[in-house]
């Protein structure tokens, strides 16, 4: 369906929407402009362009993918992004010039890489200094390329730290703020986009807007959540709130799926007890009690000491309960009561008290012990699935009792947050329940295994889920969406799917800042 809007001639309009539908589609720079390299040179701006050294550009965390772009920009200031990216839009859609962002190159499906097209380093971004400021509604501004582990170090010198996160702190701002940034803190504060102040972006016409609720709006919500389809977030305004010094970081294990997610669901309801509420599944894995020990102890540790895991569908509750030393009497009495309310196998509690900074980083600790055996650099094939809660139990039956065999290649989590934490204003596409679940495949595919650690099997695997997602009709959303055809990306918007578009058209209408191979799947969301 075409879309005209006033003012708008109707041939750009075909023109954007061809560039932008047309799937499996190779990227190719038009014969007819064979001196793009030379005009980007030509730009004055305080960063450089680097055309030769870009195939770390054409890389990311999921190892799947891998493009080659035209150029990288190695920007020193916000005018050096706008004046390349209106550099492109001038130019013409016809160049099929398109312009991607990378912040620390965590995106899964190539969407920070750009083929044949500029890739803007958002970490070498410069000119704005991170600021704290303290008082009754305190607030960090930071660049739209900081890591999340930074803004965490810099506000805990001010007693201060952000509410929402990610499991893994080492991604930016931009590239989370793009997709929704969730984790077990989401039930009680929204995900990161809705602890979001103001932002500065630098739109599709390479327009340098700032925007929030009250001023432009509309880009504001369009940008959050928005799979950088609408412009680069160059700094972001983040809301704040107090620090805690310590963290109750608790486990427990479930063996009833309809006990673990009614547990769950009462956690996340009215004046929850703990500040995160995560969970995950075990599949037929051995010894699971005994590799918490070195970071957990067993509240009794002879009963746990007889418990045996093999060969079960096992559920882990994970907790967290932040504090300050003073109040240790008053949270321990809280945590007492709150898990006497819970249901879970008494002789599989695990309790470990560790700094807040340590719990919130604790992925980081992995990513090291990965990284010394060669297992971080590998493909990772993630499957993240919002569900409705009316459908989980439907959802787990099939998926954790009949597709899965073993949760050997990555861990899977399984939790569920408040939609009424989530503004409907933002672009992110989530279910209609008051109630639903992220469930996240977090798989690592084992180079030349041709075994259920393969890619081609987890691959294979994603599909059979997705498969009877669709089948079952179980109305779930994927989160970090990865569609091919127009079909696919309006059944995923779904109603919201004409204010994507008229967003899309008034905020970068050449498309340019949709780069990639199929429609909307390489974006300009970086991480």
């Amino acid at each position: 369906m075409l879309v005209s809007f006033p003012g708008q001639n109707n041939m750009l309009v075909l023109r954007s929407f061809m560039i932008l539908f047309f799937s499996c589609i190779t990227i190719k720079i038009n014969l007819c402009f064979p001196s793009i390299p030379s005009s980007l040179k030509t730009l004055s701006i305080d960063g450089h362009f680097d055309f030769e050294q870009v195939e770390h550009a054409a890389k990311d965390f999921g190892n799947r993918y891998s493009y080659l772009p035209l150029a990288v920009l190695y920007p020193k200031s916000v005018s050096d992004i706008a004046t390349t990216v209106n550099h492109v839009w001038q130019i013409g859609g016809g160049s099929e010039l398109k312009v991607a962002a990378r912040g620390h190159g965590h995106s899964l499906q190539g969407q920070a890489q750009a083929h044949r097209g500029v890739v803007i380093n958002m970490e070498s971004l410069q000119g704005l200094k991170m600021q704290v400021h303290t008082g009754n509604f305190p607030y960090v501004d930071v660049s739209g390329g900081e890591l999340w582990i930074n803004i965490l170090r810099e506000s805990l010198k001010h007693g201060l730290a952000p509410k929402s996160w990610t499991d893994y702190l080492h991604l930016t701002v931009g590239g989370t703020l793009s997709n929704a940034g969730i984790s077990g803190q989401a039930f009680r504060h929204g995900p990161q986009i809705s602890n979001v102040y103001q932002l500065e972006v630098v739109t599709g016409k390479g327009e340098v807007v700032n925007c929030s609720e009250k001023q432009n709006s509309d880009l504001f919500y369009s940008v959050l959540g928005g799979l950088g389809q609408f412009g680069i977030i160059t700094r972001a305004r983040i809301s704040l709130e107090p620090a805690p010094e310590m963290v109750k970081w608790i486990r427990m294990v479930y063996t009833d799926f309809d006990t673990f997610t009614r547990d769950q669901e009462k956690l996340i309801s009215g004046q929850s007890t703990f500040d995160y509420v995560e969970g995950f599944v075990i599949i037929n894995r051995t010894g699971l009690l005994n590799n918490w020990r070195s970071s957990f102890n067993p509240q009794d540790p002879l009963q746990a000491s007889q418990f045996k895991s093999d060969g079960r569908t096992l559920f882990c509750l994970e907790l967290a309960k932040y504090f300050n030393h003073e109040d240790m009497v008053l949270v321990n009495q809280e945590i007492k009561t709150s898990l006497s309310q819970l249901n879970h196998i008494p002789s599989t509690l695990f309790i470990s008290e560790v700094p807040y900074m340590e719990f919130l980083d604790r992925v980081h600790i992995s990513e090291i012990k990965l990284r010394s055996r060669g297992l971080w650099e590998v493909p990772h094939p993630w499957l993240n699935l919002f569900i409705p809660k009316s459908k989980i139990h439907s959802f787990a039956q099939e998926v954790f009792g009949n597709i899965l065999t073993d949760t050997s290649s990555g861990p899977i989590l399984i939790y569920p947050v408040n939609k009424s934490k989530w503004d409907n204003r933002t672009s992110v596409v989530i279910p209609e329940e008051d109630v639903f679940y992220l469930v996240a495949f977090l798989s690592s595919a084992v180079p030349s295994s041709t075994g259920n650690d393969g890619l081609e099997q987890i691959l294979i695997r994603n599909k059979r889920i997705l498969d009877y997602c669709e089948i079952a009709g179980l109305g779930v959303k994927q989160y970090l969406p990865h569609f091919s055809t127009k079909g696919e990306w309006k059944s995923h918007f779904g109603p919201h799917w004409e204010a994507f578009i008229r967003r899309k058209s008034t905020y970068d209408p050449s498309a340019i800042l949709a780069p990639g191979q199929r429609i909307f799947q390489k974006p300009i969301a970086y991480s």
